[in-house]
């Protein structure tokens, strides 16, 4: 059976990465942008790796421009707007596509394993994400395609897919998700 670690990307230098390098950590695997009115999550993301990244927890952050161009820049620019406005210290990844046929095969995987999770309703975008997305395609709900910026995928030691959580999720909905996985 595939597994997350079966995949290869590349880091924001170009070099090739082996997802098995990862392999018996809990990862969090993020499309992420640097324009979005989801950036501040950064801080967030920074917190739970700061808990959690001695127990065996990394986040994986690929770069990607498909929302509304909010990930302009290079791949430097953005990890140099990361490192300074949010301090992260998680690995950043080359910028990639998410969606559409030349969307990269590790988030081709990811979709497969977990579409669509729903909109949380109680979040205060909620509202302006579905109407704007109901007016692209009315069946938006109904395809495994990635929605927004800051959709995170979590996945266990044994590298697979266990959770989808969309951006309008709460962090601390996350956090008890991956307690549970670490134990």
């Amino acid at each position: 059976m595939k597994t997350v670690f079966d995949f290869t990307v590349k880091d924001r230098k170009g070099k090739k990465v082996s997802l098995k390098e990862y392999a018996n950590e809990v990862l969090l695997i993020v499309n992420t942008a640097t324009k979005c009115g989801f950036t501040p999550q950064y801080d967030e993301l920074e917190a739970l790796y700061k808990k959690y990244h001695t127990q065996g927890f990394e986040i994986l952050d690929f770069p990607c421009n498909q929302f509304g161009q909010q990930a302009p820049g290079t791949d430097e620019s953005i990890h140099q707007f990361c490192k300074l406005n949010f301090g992260t210290d998680f690995p950043r990844f080359k910028k990639l596509k998410v969606n559409g046929e030349d969307a990269d095969p590790l988030y081709k995987y990811l979709k497969e394993q977990k579409g669509f999770a729903g909109w949380n309703p109680e979040h205060k975008l909620t509202p302006v994400l579905d109407e704007m997305l109901s007016k692209q395609d009315p069946d938006y709900k109904n395809n495994a395609d990635i929605k927004w910026n800051f959709t995170k995928f979590l996945v266990n030691k044994k590298g697979i897919v266990v959770a989808r959580y969309e951006p309008t999720e709460s962090i601390d909905n996350i956090a008890k998700q991956i307690e549970e996985l670490l134990k």
